[in-house]
């Protein structure tokens, strides 16, 4: 049995081999169509990011800000001549008002010449721009001849579809108002929305100082009304020493610091001198968080002595209850001192309230004191920024890198707290690093990245 089933495979393995191959088919494959030139789809793609670089909201919130301060600035320049006219006296007063004049007309030129820099690259980037999208369009139309199977023109045709419904269907349910915030006690009536920014400025000192705070005096002195005050954190983004003072927006703009600087000691740290970024200046007196302290500091700018009110026992400080989000916290924000219409206010948290935020009003007087307390149920370290207005606490967070949200307010007539204001800031820059009500112009003075940029409050009236 063995020896017959060996000899039929042999005889198969024998045939297998003496069989001639078969030819092989060989197919050349042409292809018509003209190769894609990915390279320049790429350059058009490099292309089309360099112009979206070059046209950002920054420049035009820049022009913005030049026209706002020069528009502010013209009708005091003609109060003061007028002033002059009906009351020079041909002796000192005179001079002496001629010199203010003098000195307005300076800043003045200086920010005109600062305008017409800007207006001049705005207008060649006009002229470069619309090269570039006008050579992008004809590179495009070019590739679009490419796309045989029409895909292009089919996703065009998706998305103006998506449009028109998405249309459709805001007409169909309009979108809803956000929630009203509390009313408070305002003499203006209560918050609606924030619009801007109005202004956005580098200042005297671009790029240079990433944390600070600026505003205006809500209770300034006779001849200081249109005044403005910058403290930048000068020693390790998180210290420092004075106030700096600008006569006016447009010479902040320009960068014309007049009077100048009002030191609190000529050390940075040191004992009284600024900690963290949340400052504000009311009644001629600059308040913020003491050099390594639970307390609140008054710099008398006349008299340039410091009193301080000390915070309740456990209080947070030396960056141990700071406003944060996800990705990052500001360092030192511990205390945060707000002003609305009514005086001062300090922001804070303590052990025994689990770093849930703290609002207590301070009192004037030298030194100050700490008026009625109240204690929120809103965590601090969820929150990025907080200020005051008509009475009411408002709170901040991050959404994301272009927008900020106002989502919590806390109304200290009625003790009511809400979650849900759902009103929207929209950001040139990622980190909102100070946030200061003026009551003076209804506006909300932020610094954000050494930029210093407001928006206005819009109020039920």
């Amino acid at each position: 049995m063995k020896l017959c089933v060996i000899i039929p495979l042999c005889a198969l393995f024998t045939l297998t081999q003496q069989v001639a191959p078969r030819d092989r088919c060989v197919c050349d494959f042409i292809n018509s169509e003209k190769a894609f030139p990915h390279d320049k789809l790429s350059a058009v793609d490099d292309n089309a990011s360099k112009c979206n670089g070059n046209i950002t909201p920054q420049k035009t919130l820049e022009l913005e800000s030049l026209l706002l301060g020069l528009e502010q600035r013209l009708p005091q320049l003609q109060e003061d001549v007028s002033m002059l006219e009906r009351e020079d006296d041909g002796k000192l007063y005179g001079i002496v008002s001629l010199q203010v004049i003098e000195n307005e007309l300076t800043e003045l030129k200086q920010l005109i010449n600062k305008l017409n820099i800007t207006t001049q690259e705005h207008q060649h980037l006009t002229t470069d721009t619309t090269k570039q999208l006008q050579d992008l369009r004809a590179e495009m139309q070019e590739l679009e001849e490419y796309d045989t199977l029409q895909v292009v023109k089919r996703q065009q045709a998706n998305v103006r579809l998506k449009r028109d419904l998405d249309q459709c269907r805001t007409g169909l349910h309009p979108t809803s108002q956000p929630t009203q915030p509390p009313h408070g006690i305002c003499p203006h009536g209560r918050l609606l929305n924030i619009t801007g920014p109005r202004i956005y400025t580098a200042g005297e000192y671009p790029g240079s100082y990433m944390y600070g705070a600026w505003g205006r005096d809500p209770k300034p002195e006779a001849g200081k009304e249109n005044w403005y005050w910058v403290v930048m954190m000068t020693s390790s983004n998180k210290y420092s020493n004075y106030v700096r003072f600008y006569s006016s927006l447009s010479s902040l703009i320009v960068g014309v610091s007049v009077p100048g600087n009002v030191q609190i000691h000529s050390s940075n740290p040191t004992t009284n001198t600024i900690q963290g970024p949340n400052v504000v200046l009311y009644g001629e007196a600059l308040y913020y968080n003491c050099y390594n302290q639970d307390a609140v500091c008054r710099f008398n700018l006349t008299t340039k002595t410091v009193s301080t009110l000390q915070l309740p026992k456990g209080t947070r400080y030396n960056s141990k209850g700071n406003f944060c989000h996800l990705d990052e916290c500001y360092p030192f924000t511990d205390l945060d001192l707000a002003t609305d219409e009514s005086g001062v206010w300090v922001i804070y948290t303590t052990t025994e309230d689990f770093g849930n935020l703290v609002l207590s009003k301070v009192e004037e007087g030298v030194p100050p004191t700490l008026g009625q307390t109240w204690h929120t149920s809103v965590y601090k370290q969820a929150v990025t920024n907080t200020f005051m207005a008509c009475g009411v606490l408002y709170a901040t967070r991050y959404v994301n890198k272009e927008v900020e949200e106002i989502f919590y307010s806390f109304d200290t007539s009625t003790g009511v707290e809400k979650f849900n204001i759902g009103i929207f800031i929209n950001k040139n820059n990622p980190n909102i690093y100070a946030l200061n009500y003026s009551p003076v112009d209804q506006m909300l003075h932020a610094y954000c990245n050494s930029y210093m940029v407001s928006y206005k409050i819009v109020l039920l009236i």
